[in-house]
């Protein structure tokens, strides 16, 4: 490892800005096919080819989204762009380029020691730097400050340079800055970014210093912040080389890729806890209809990490029936989804009709508009007037379920229980081999309750909640 100036040198060490070591190896990705942004789907098409447009001009990017589009990881995941280790002055606090210093402690140590300087290496993942943007946050914590303490230690007057403390931005020389919800930060703080951007001055307590920072700043911003919180004044928005608009998963093929990926899902709870198909995506059908819900806050938006919660609960509300059953393995029913009702409480934003309602109210429409959207896929339409109750597919179903004075299904039952009062509805298991012959088997009991709560849904069946599970019988007998 080289450890002084001289050695750099004679290894043919070349300096460059972050923005050219950026461009360079994403070129070098382009070029063998290959990316950085792994784990980032749904935005192959769109959100990505204007990121990389973006690095190869050299631009300072804002990346504009509701909340859950995963703009923080894409930030975070250019990290991946840099050279593995760059030299900088050892005891340097702006990482400087030994071959073009630009702080004082950096060109007095140069001229000290000269090629015998001693040289310290950064990795890239130490080239990273984020910052929330508050209200509270100070001009002082993003550029510096003139340091009493250091100016007693040192003896030196208010009037010496060395007297400054350093804020983040400075710090994060070479490195890529992240400013998390910019609109937020007040204007006047916005204002102190203006010449960092353009021209590298900034500007401390009476301090006016030529400090060609090299920075590559990533800005995100929440639509609903315009309005709600604050803006991006317009001459810092000028500034701003790149603005990208992020998106929600556009399919449920895509969101589904994203909630598995992300959610805490151990072995153990894997191993114990069957999902079926169907429920994987009526679950992401939950997140598409909150999108669309007169209840909830569009501007708002509803962030990814609802279905991802939402995911976790519902393999835990089986898990927790497993365990109380001391079963090996389970699987998740069509009743746990009432254990992800808390997971989308705490996620949405309310619009005041939807506040008269009550969140949980407005998590069970939900569900039951996701079980809606799916049946005319998979079964018969259900028809809102029928003059014959012979015309209906669901008749011999119904009339069954009528005879025997409903069904009960315990929320806590065993498995061997709950299939075995399924598998009494002999309609209900024809009605599946008819319409859905490739089901596997072991989604089969929750295709089958899935048709009940489907003509629930459609006011076709009563289902009224008891205190341990769902009944459903003859909608009159509810009423």
């Amino acid at each position: 490892m080289i450890k002084n100036l001289g050695e750099l040198k004679a290894s043919g060490y070349v300096s460059k800005s972050i923005k050219d070591e950026l461009r360079d190896n994403l070129i070098k990705h382009m070029e063998a096919g290959t990316t950085v942004f792994e784990g980032v789907h749904g935005f192959e098409n769109s959100v990505i080819p204007e990121l990389e447009r973006a690095i190869l001009s050299r631009h300072n990017i804002n990346l504009l989204g509701l909340r859950g589009q995963a703009k923080t990881r894409l930030a975070r995941l250019m990290v991946n762009l840099l050279d593995e280790y760059i030299p900088y002055v050892a005891g340097s606090e702006i990482n400087d380029d030994p071959l073009n210093p630009i702080s004082r402690f950096a060109i007095n140590l140069l001229e000290e020691h000269g090629d015998q300087t001693p040289i310290a290496w950064l990795h890239r993942n130490d080239r990273f730097a984020e910052k929330l943007a508050t209200p509270d946050v100070t001009v002082a914590d993003l550029i510096g400050d003139v340091d009493p303490i250091k100016a007693a230690n040192l003896k030196l007057s208010y009037a010496d340079d060395r007297v400054i403390h350093f804020g983040m931005i400075p710090r994060a020389n070479r490195c890529i800055f992240v400013i998390n919800e910019i609109p937020d930060l007040q204007a006047r703080i916005q204002v102190a970014l203006f010449n960092i951007l353009q021209e590298g001055d900034i500007q401390i307590r009476g301090f006016k210093l030529r400090l060609p920072l090299d920075v590559q700043f990533i800005f995100t911003a929440n639509p609903e912040d315009y309005t709600n919180r604050g803006s991006i004044v317009t001459p810092l928005k000028d500034r701003i080389g790149s603005q990208i608009l992020t998106h929600y998963p556009e399919s449920i093929a895509i969101a589904r890729k994203i909630s598995s990926q992300e959610a805490r899902i151990n072995t153990a709870q894997s191993e114990r806890v069957y999902i079926p198909n169907l429920a994987y995506d009526l679950l992401e059908q939950i997140i598409f209809e909150a999108r669309q819900s007169e209840y909830i806050d569009h501007k708002s938006g509803v962030s990814a990490r609802m279905s991802i919660s939402m995911l976790e609960s519902l393999v835990s509300t089986a898990e927790r029936r497993a365990l109380l059953n001391k079963e090996k393995q389970t699987t998740v029913r069509l009743a746990d989804f009432m254990g992800i009702i808390p997971a989308i409480t705490g996620k949405v934003e309310l619009v005041y009709e939807g506040e008269q309602e009550g969140a949980a109210f407005v998590a069970e429409q939900l569900i039951g508009q996701a079980i809606k959207t799916f049946l005319p896929g998979m079964f018969p339409k259900i028809e809102k007037l029928s003059k014959k109750i012979e015309e209906s597919p669901y008749s011999n179903l119904l009339e069954a379920v009528f005879s025997d004075g409903g069904i009960v299904l315990y929320d806590e039952s065993t498995d061997k229980d709950y299939q075995s009062t399924l598998d009494e509805l002999k309609p209900l298991k024809a009605l599946v081999s008819k319409y859905q012959p490739e089901t596997l088997a072991e989604d089969r009991y929750f295709v089958s309750e899935f048709v009940l709560w489907a003509l629930a849904e459609h006011h076709k069946l009563g289902k009224e909640r008891l205190q341990d599970g769902f009944q459903f019988k003859d909608l009159l007998g509810i009423l």
